[in-house]
């Protein structure tokens, strides 16, 4: 190496003493280069340093970069200045004698090549502001390079509570999407009310679950949506939308996901507070802005408890994702008192289709939280509603999980458990148990004390059954839970959709309820007594996927959101006297 440091690049017109000397090096790229380029960059520097693990034998191996520094920006060749503040001209003669590659430094002594200078040539004054005001702006609110304005966060819009801001001129026509009430109050148990007595008339209330599409979550997955119109996907026009859908179905109780945070608190909850809403918000842990919101009638109902529950957990590899959960216990207001607490729950689990254990997992921690709040002091449950995007489709394991109280997963693929995908391609198979006992949840989805004694083996903790003779893993919950739709178009047989972009039109948004005994929607074996469960009086009917295209998919004009509101009417009747 030392034969290197004796090369005599002044044959090459280059004098070591110049400014530009590191620069010309780094273009040659070989042994020697790199031997000169230490007048440079003196012993020691991060961009010498040489760990161990990266030596090699080899002389043109014999100094490599540390892969986790990163090397110092070169100094700006037109900016002089630069070049005295970064230290490499510290040691250096003043520049006499230099003479220069004809190739590499023929303005050296002139104003800049053009094409090298940062010019504002043929921008205006207007642009040039746009962009300073663009660098200043924060990274998390900050449009995309490439996006439309539409894009832009615009949260710090004030909008004044109550108000809807003006809508921007579409100039594309669409069709309004038409969606019925089916009414089911003649079909309730007549002598079940009858029974009630004259004068204790049952509680009726209304329910809505809505994704209603987080703008930050809109503008990172821009692909999605590019069969909408620009001005459909503006912050302040969805806004102004859902707030008027709102308030036009104008529900006792309403469970909203995506709720971006600082939507939320400056024009989301000033606005339902106006229309008589109390506000309760749950954050997804992580960096990710949005979360669930529960929010209710403060003239129906008054907060008993409320309780937020984060399915991460440290330590567990299995539950390593950010998404969450909020229950609430509420109390019906009626002048006799007459009616049981109602617990309502709002999540949204993982969406990754591949993921079907870690959805299998949180599940199992929200049925834990919702049987602790719900449980009456004799063993019982209340009345409950679930709400929520959960990510999977009808008659899914997942969804069957729900509904039956029970799965059976032995040789189940992990890929198949949500069904969002027909052909998943993952082989992987659900292990037993599917989470571990450290959790503290049992196989019963109950919160129990969590095993520090390592001889305990996950396995004895997985629920086996018996059928034909073989036992089978399972999990189960406590939970009589039926679904408030059907999933089907009574017309076509089609199936309905909830949620709808440029890549798929499906179901995945649901409310399921303890159904009382006689509900519409039932079975007997998942039925309750009628005081501690809901009988279901109407819903708001989906549309499938045809009446979708028609109106150019999710989101468009007069629908804000990809998803669609889910709206139900329960009535729930008062406690039979002890």
């Amino acid at each position: 190496m030392s034969r290197h440091r004796n090369v005599n690049y002044a044959r090459a017109g280059v004098s070591s003493n110049h400014p530009m000397f590191g620069r010309y090096l780094s273009t040659m790229g070989s042994p020697p280069a790199r031997s000169a380029l230490r007048h440079c960059y003196p012993p020691g520097h991060p961009w010498w340093t040489r760990p161990p693990q990266f030596q090699h034998q080899s002389t043109s191996f014999g100094t490599v970069r540390h892969p986790f520094i990163r090397p110092p920006r070169p100094p700006d060749p037109y900016n002089w200045s630069s070049w005295r503040n970064s230290g490499v001209l510290r040691h250096t003669h003043p520049r006499q004698g230099v003479h220069l590659s004809r190739g590499l430094m023929d303005h050296s002594e002139t104003e800049p090549p053009r094409k090298r200078r940062k010019s504002t040539d043929g921008r205006s004054p207007a642009e040039i502001s746009s962009r300073l005001e663009e660098r200043s702006t924060p990274k998390g609110s900050r449009t995309p390079k490439g996006s439309p304005e539409w894009l832009r966060n615009r949260a710090n819009d004030q909008v004044p509570p109550g108000k809807f801001p003006s809508s921007p001129k579409c100039t594309a026509a669409t069709p309004e999407l038409k969606r019925q009430w089916k009414d089911f109050s003649q079909l309730c148990d007549a002598k079940t009310s009858a029974e009630r007595g004259k004068h204790k008339l049952p509680f009726d209330f209304t329910v809505m679950s809505y994704n209603i599409l987080s703008q930050d979550l809109l503008s990172d997955n821009a692909y999605l949506y590019k069969h909408c119109n620009a001005c459909d996907l503006d912050w302040n026009y969805r806004f102004s939308n859902i707030i008027k859908e709102l308030a036009q179905h104008s529900a006792d109780i309403i469970c909203l996901q995506e709720v971006q945070e600082d939507h939320y608190h400056e024009q989301i909850k000033p606005s339902l507070e106006c229309l008589g809403y109390h506000c309760e918000f749950k954050r997804r842990t992580g960096v990710k802005p949005d979360g669930c919101a529960v929010v209710f009638k403060r003239e129906r109902f008054s907060l008993v408890s409320c309780h937020p529950l984060e399915y991460f957990r440290r330590g567990i590899p299995l539950l390593d994702r950010d998404n969450i959960g909020l229950v609430l216990l509420l109390r019906p207001i009626d002048c006799n008192s007459s009616f049981a607490n109602i617990c309502v729950a709002n999540t949204h689990l993982l969406y990754n289709p591949r993921r079907g254990d870690i959805k299998l997992a949180q599940l199992a921690l929200l049925m834990a939280e919702i049987s602790k709040v719900a449980q009456l002091p004799d063993g019982g449950v209340c009345p409950l509603v679930l709400c929520g995007d959960f990510n999977s489709v009808p008659w899914s394991p997942l969804y069957q999980f729900i509904k039956e109280s029970r799965l059976e997963y032995d040789g189940m693929p992990i890929a198949k458990v949500s069904g969002q995908e027909e052909n998943p391609r993952g082989q992987r198979i659900l292990p037993v148990p599917i989470w571990p006992r450290s959790l503290g949840i049992s196989q019963d989805c109950q919160y129990e004390t969590p095993s520090e004694d390592p001889e305990v083996k996950d396995l004895e903790q997985a629920a086996l059954t018996v059928v034909d003779g073989f036992t089978k893993p399972s999990v189960q919950h406590s939970l009589k839970l039926t679904s408030a739709y059907s999933h089907y178009l009574k017309d076509s047989s089609h199936p309905e959709i909830t949620t709808s972009h440029s890549r798929t039109a499906i179901t995945v948004d649901y409310i399921f309820y303890s159904a009382a005994l006689g509900d519409v929607m039932a079975h007997p074996e998942c039925s309750v007594s009628p005081d501690r469960g809901l009988q279901l009086l109407g819903r708001l009917a989906l549309v499938g996927e045809d009446e979708l295209q028609r109106v150019n998919g999710l989101p468009n004009k007069h629908n804000s959101s990809d998803h669609l509101p889910l709206l139900t009417r329960f009535r729930l009747h008062p406690q039979t006297e002890s």
